[in-house]
């Protein structure tokens, strides 16, 4: 599936501390200046029980190679969190599926390439079973891990995780399973 935006010219929307807009930005820009800014993520799992993780591709502009959640990215300007959140999903997976939002976090991660993540994020979850059609050009692995497998994981190696995914395992994010929806 072909993205409509590349990094160079995405536009983000800057925040303040309690996610009010402020202005927009340059995508690079705001992570080069580590500007706070409007970001969602979104954790999937199957009907058995495990959390769907994602290998970044390793030509990302950043965190490549790194395991994260199925999803993240941004809402472009005056588009919806939750349908940006729907749309993403799409784009880096090749499906998409009913999401609830259930919390939201805060957080600033130094990265590499001289980056900065600094993102107010809306975090959601949902639960799919069926095909994928990955976007090689976001991402190069998918696992299903049980939460016993995923803390054990973390535990041996956090530094195979992306920073945001760190902050979310932190946070029990990963383990918390939303209501059977089907």
């Amino acid at each position: 599936m072909q993205l409509d935006e590349r990094p160079e010219t995405e536009e983000v929307v800057l925040v303040d501390a309690d996610n009010r807009q402020t202005g927009t930005a340059g995508k690079m820009a705001a992570h080069r200046d580590g500007a706070l800014h409007r970001a969602f993520s979104v954790i999937i799992w199957n009907s058995a029980g495990e959390v769907l993780l994602q290998r970044r591709a390793l030509g990302k502009y950043h965190s490549g190679g790194l395991w994260t959640n199925a999803c993240c990215g941004h809402p472009r300007p005056n588009e919806d969190v939750g349908r940006a959140a729907v749309r993403r999903l799409g784009e880096e997976m090749g499906f998409t599926c009913p999401l609830e939002e259930f919390g939201t976090i805060t957080y600033r991660a130094e990265l590499d390439q001289g980056l900065v993540e600094h993102e107010y994020v809306h975090v959601f979850r949902g639960t799919y079973d069926g095909e994928m059609a990955l976007n090689p050009d976001e991402v190069c692995e998918v696992r299903w891990m049980t939460p016993e497998a995923l803390l054990a994981a973390f535990d041996e190696t956090p530094e195979i995780f992306t920073a945001w995914f760190v902050k979310y395992m932190r946070a029990g994010w990963p383990l918390d399973r939303p209501l059977a929806t089907f």
